[in-house]
């Protein structure tokens, strides 16, 4: 087996490593819950290598997340579901089908997508959902029959704090404008107050939930998006106790024998040095 830049090599690498007497014994036992994590984990590698801007390690990172897609490929296959083939043909037909002002007729394409064809497009592709679903058996809503519960489970907490927010939102559940929000996190700091005062453990971890789901909104509201200032705010972190760390070496001091009062000067020089 050489490495090559045609995809069918890497399905067939796949297909080499899940067999089930000549195959590696740790993939060959994995399925699509295991896998699951690792599917996520690469995603994020990949929006890391994007952030520091290192297109070498790009290239890499989004060969790994290409090899999740194809595990996942292979493990349906072998379940009698579908291939890899048929992942990129429900992809190519969903883009062509969304871009009818770029993939269809002279007209279609003259027109460019009107008002109201998105919401269309996508009321047409639930409808084939539900039937396909139910012709197998299954229940027609993918997702649960709540209005909500479209919005999965497995994103990032504070993405999926927005999602609902969101959605709620279309509907008219929602503030209005963002002052009344900085009161309702005031509120809730109140109530965790009294839960850290009682000391009750299950309150305390409800309490700081409600804070942070009030906090995602409060974001919302003002245009900011939560993961994305949280994840400058743990860059800036990061970058402030490096400083930390590099003056208390320049010294000859580590970060174990410093005192907190030591970090906490040379913190304030950090945080004044930019």
């Amino acid at each position: 087996m050489k490495p090559s830049k045609d995809l069918s090599r890497l399905i067939e690498i796949m297909a080499a490593l899940r067999a089930p007497e000549t195959g590696c014994p740790w993939d060959v036992e994995q399925d699509f819950s295991t896998i699951a994590p690792y599917t996520i984990e690469e995603a994020y590698e990949v929006a890391d290598a994007i952030a520091r801007g290192d297109l070498d390690d790009l290239r890499d990172e989004l060969g790994d997340l290409l090899l999740q897609v194809v595990y996942h490929a292979q493990m349906a296959e072998e379940a009698g579901e579908f291939a890899f083939g048929d992942v990129v043909q429900a992809i190519t037909t969903k883009m062509i089908r969304r871009h009818p002002h770029v993939f269809g007729d002279d007209e279609a394409r003259s027109a460019g997508m009107a008002k109201g064809m998105w919401e269309k497009i996508k009321a047409e592709e639930k409808a084939e959902k539900r039937n396909a679903r139910l012709a197998r058996g299954h229940d027609p809503e993918d997702h649960g029959k709540g209005f909500l519960d479209s919005v999965p489970v497995a994103l990032p907490a504070l993405t999926r704090a927005l999602k609902l927010q969101e959605k709620a939102a279309r509907v008219g559940f929602d503030w209005s404008e963002a002052t009344p929000i900085l009161d309702k996190i005031e509120e809730e700091i109140g109530e965790l107050r009294q839960a850290l005062a009682k000391g009750d453990t299950a309150s305390i971890k409800d309490e700081f939930g409600d804070m942070l789901f009030a906090v995602v909104n409060l974001g919302r509201h003002l245009k900011v998006d939560s993961e994305a200032a949280l994840s400058g705010t743990n860059e800036k972190f990061r970058s402030r106790f490096h400083y930390v760390e590099q003056a208390l070496q320049a010294s000859g001091h580590t970060l174990e024998k410093a005192t907190l009062d030591e970090m906490e000067a040379l913190w304030q020089q950090a945080k004044n040095a930019k």
